[in-house]
């Protein structure tokens, strides 16, 4: 089992966990409601008129709609929220990667670009542990990029280049940003599975 495997077992469990107890104060609230719905139907019954009992009748009933929504919603914030933890584990991950890893993504990222000619920008960061031979790899892997030494610290991680008046966004927070709805999706998929 790989590390991102183990990590994301581990993510799976606590969601797992969060939401089991969710569902639990959720049920409670319900079974509190409707407890409370059913003594206020069964003191109108008391009282034996048809119309009054229909209005209990009815008054359950949306005590019970309202008990489900509450309960649906609570479940629906915990796994919202975990997909946000998701995210930003998976950004922070990217930005905490070893040397070697970190600019073998930022080659995979160069690389997808249509057009990789221009000025690639780092951050003060990563142009003090930039590898030597990173610009060599750069001309290896056919990207026509050159590195600036001028840092663009308005990036936390990945990189921007410059073709002209054309800028391509390569920093994580962008990337992450550009296929969230997909990552919301795959994240879902694998911590939500019933």
């Amino acid at each position: 089992m790989s590390n991102a495997e183990k990590i994301l077992s581990v993510i799976r469990q606590e969601s797992e966990d969060r939401i089991k107890t969710m569902k639990e104060e959720a049920d409670k609230i319900y079974s509190d409601i409707t407890k409370e719905a059913e003594k206020k139907a069964q003191e109108i019954r008391k009282n034996g008129e048809h119309k009054v009992h229909l209005q209990a009748e009815n008054l359950l009933k949306t005590y019970h709609s309202r008990a489900e929504l509450e309960k649906r919603n609570a479940i629906l914030k915990t796994k919202r929220a975990e997909i946000e933890k998701t995210i930003e584990y998976i950004h922070q991950h990217l930005l905490s990667l070893e040397n070697k890893e970190y600019f073998r993504f930022i080659l995979k990222l160069a690389k997808k670009l249509d057009n990789n000619e221009g000025m690639m920008y780092f951050n003060t960061k990563d142009l003090k542990r930039m590898p030597s031979g990173f610009r060599n790899a750069l001309t290896d892997h056919g990207i026509k990029s050159t590195v600036s030494d001028q840092p663009d610290d308005s990036i936390d991680g990945g990189f921007i280049l410059k073709n002209g008046d054309v800028e391509e966004n390569m920093s994580f927070s962008a990337v992450l940003a550009a296929n969230r709805e997909k990552l919301e999706d795959i994240i879902g998929t694998e911590l939500f599975k019933d």
